[in-house]
């Protein structure tokens, strides 16, 4: 277990690979606390992506040296994913344009097998894209959808209420690892015994939990996981992965050119080689913070893992200070887990609403101060309907490995201004 709190967390290290974090707002730096939206990235991402466009530049399968470099690159960016995502190999890892473009256009080749009668599990806990792609399919189907609650108090799924709607008739249960509103983490290996013992399958939305904790597609047991490159510390590049089997086995819609290997057959047109070889370069940023913690580690998998502990550990600090402090304001109301007992249960993305201003308004007020802090629904609109928040939303505060104790302190003092 990591031992890593915020004083031994090299985080002016981190800080120092993120240009952005330079920028400045009346002789302040920047706090961003937007990384649920999109994160900032680290120097080394940047260069990949502009030496690719410089030194590498062309489309995939020719016989002269740029495309054989640049394929050499894709080849080594579909094993980064696999070992980021703990997948069994290369060939299960699909790039796209972003997660939801993907799922979208998984969902229509998912559903070609369903047929009424059949069922269709997701929550009102989740980010709409990973929502509104099986609602369409299913309808287009004849299947239905049935929607899982929260408990109110925390903003956790009901876990009693997703046991009651499985069925044998069950095909897909779609459900997110961690809120990226709330900050829920999702207990997704139960979830994926739960269905798998009805006969259904899972696919899970990691888009949030990836830049926290280490993705475990094999320990999870799942059937296919999306995410977004740009969450943790990429480019606007999407990825999924799903089984080797499933993948090899379901309809792919393509062109007839395309290849019918995997993973070709699932990435549609040219792909973004700048973003891959940017992904590519986030990843390696994230397993050389690894090797830092633990220079013996074995591979790349092996060196990931010791980051993401580090990281968790890091948050935690962070997010249990931040917590404490929205408690001691009497006109902040936060939204899911307060319980410092329980911190381990999420992610440190903190949603609040203010009893003197609306979310945008506090938003702005915030961002003047240089504070950048994201306002509305996050596009989890089945939460903020079911809390009872729309049309306004909250405000999300999202913390990530290169925030610091201090960036907290100040916005605690900023918000303290309001009461």
């Amino acid at each position: 277990m990591s031992v890593t709190d915020a004083k031994t967390f090299p985080v002016d290290l981190c800080r120092r690979q993120f240009p952005a974090l330079e920028r400045q707002v009346d002789g302040h730096n920047v706090v961003y606390l937007d990384g649920p939206a999109g994160s900032q990235v680290p120097e080394r991402v940047i260069r990949a992506v502009g030496r690719y466009l410089s030194e590498t530049n062309a489309n995939h399968g020719g016989h002269f040296a740029t495309s054989q470099e640049s394929d050499a690159m894709l080849e080594t960016a579909h094993q980064a994913v696999a070992d980021l995502l703990g997948a069994a190999s290369p060939e299960e890892t699909v790039f796209g344009a972003n997660m939801t473009t993907l799922t979208f256009a998984f969902s229509r080749a998912l559903a070609r097998a369903w047929r009424p009668g059949d069922e269709v599990i997701v929550t009102r806990l989740d980010h709409d894209a990973n929502v509104r792609p099986w609602v369409l399919a299913a309808r287009d189907a004849g299947a239905t959808v049935h929607h899982v609650g929260i408990n109110r108090e925390d903003c956790t799924l009901n876990l009693d209420e997703l046991r009651s709607k499985l069925s044998p008739r069950t095909r897909l249960v779609a459900v997110g690892c961690a809120s990226n509103s709330v900050g829920t983490i999702n207990p997704v290996a139960e979830i994926c015994r739960l269905a798998h013992k009805v006969g259904g399958q899972v696919f899970l939305d990691a888009v949030h939990y990836a830049p926290h904790a280490l993705v475990d597609v094999a320990g999870w047991d799942c059937d296919y996981l999306a995410c977004s490159a740009y969450k943790f510390f990429g480019p606007h590049v999407g990825i999924l992965w799903g089984r080797r089997e499933l993948l090899r086995d379901l309809p792919a819609y393509k062109v007839r050119p395309a290849a019918d290997a995997l993973p070709e057959r699932w990435m549609t047109g040219t792909q973004n080689h700048e973003g891959i070889a940017g992904t590519l370069e986030a990843i390696e940023y994230l397993a050389d913070l690894g090797r830092y913690f633990a220079p013996e580690a074995a591979d790349r998998r092996a060196a990931l893992a010791a980051a993401f502990a580090e990281i968790g550990s890091y948050e935690g600090q962070l997010c249990r200070q931040l917590i404490a402090g929205l408690a001691e304001l009497p006109s902040v109301s936060v939204w899911g887990i307060t319980d410092q007992q329980r911190l381990s249960e999420r992610v440190p993305t903190v949603s609040i609403t203010h009893r003197k201003l609306p979310p945008a308004e506090l938003a702005e007020y915030l961002g003047l101060r240089g504070i950048f802090a994201w306002h509305g629904n996050f596009y989890a609109l089945e939460l903020t309907e079911t809390l009872g928040l729309e049309p306004t939303g909250l405000v999300r505060l999202g913390l990530v490995h290169y925030n610091t104790s201090g960036e907290i302190e100040r916005l605690l003092a900023v918000l303290q201004e309001l009461e």
